[in-house]
């Protein structure tokens, strides 16, 4: 049976064609691909295509594809329908929490203001905290709304911090390590277990291969 295959655009994109590279398969159509958004694999029975993060859930839970590749940040955010069966130990960064200096919103009282494009992460988050914070859903430029007074403090994922210092805010806490997962959607493993697990052994050879 053919696989369908859900890949993550952008920043995980690269990576994860690097180690379906590894694993042996063909890849050719991914790296030449000009405005497509659907190929087929060269070498095995399978179609990958690509979405954004929040969709490669979406598709996976529809079964429109049998597996996706996306990212830790993305699953805490999103759905809960599917397997999540394998971290590929790609697109690593942390989820941190961070407000400006001096102005932590971990040791605030009253009403605290969040900013982050992952609110219901956040809203638990702080909950397992203690507090009570105010959510606000933002889609781009998190850094920037410490800076310009529309929240206390920010939830993101930062891989070399960079931006946060540049924009003067000071990470007060570091709530776990983000890396791409491999999630299966949940008929798909019954009905095509044999080609799954193949793909899933395929992948952690080639993860393995890689921390050598």
């Amino acid at each position: 049976m053919s696989l369908s295959i859900a890949l993550t655009k952008g920043r995980l994109e690269k990576d994860a064609v690097e180690l379906l590279d590894l694993c042996g398969y063909g890849t050719e159509k991914l790296k030449n691909k000009g405005r497509a958004l659907v190929f087929e694999d060269t070498r095995e029975d399978f179609r990958y295509f690509l979405v954004k993060a929040n969709d490669c859930i979406t598709y996976v839970e529809h079964g429109v594809a049998d597996c996706g590749i996306v990212g830790k940040d993305t699953l805490m955010e999103g759905g809960s329908d599917y397997y999540e069966l394998l971290d590929l130990k790609i697109g690593k960064c942390k989820f941190i929490i961070a407000g400006m200096k001096d102005h932590n919103p971990l040791t605030m009282s009253g009403n605290i203001r969040i900013g982050s494009k992952y609110p219901e992460a956040a809203k638990r988050y702080f909950l397992s905290r203690g507090l009570d914070a105010e959510m606000i859903r933002l889609e781009g430029s998190v850094e920037l709304a410490p800076v310009l007074g529309l929240c206390d403090g920010i939830m993101d994922i930062m891989e070399t911090g960079r931006t946060l210092k540049e924009n003067g805010l000071v990470v007060y806490d570091t709530v776990c390590d983000i890396s791409a997962r491999v999630i299966v959607n949940k008929a798909s493993f019954k009905i095509k277990r044999q080609e799954i697990m193949k793909f899933l052994t395929d992948m952690e050879r080639a993860v393995e291969r890689c921390s050598e």
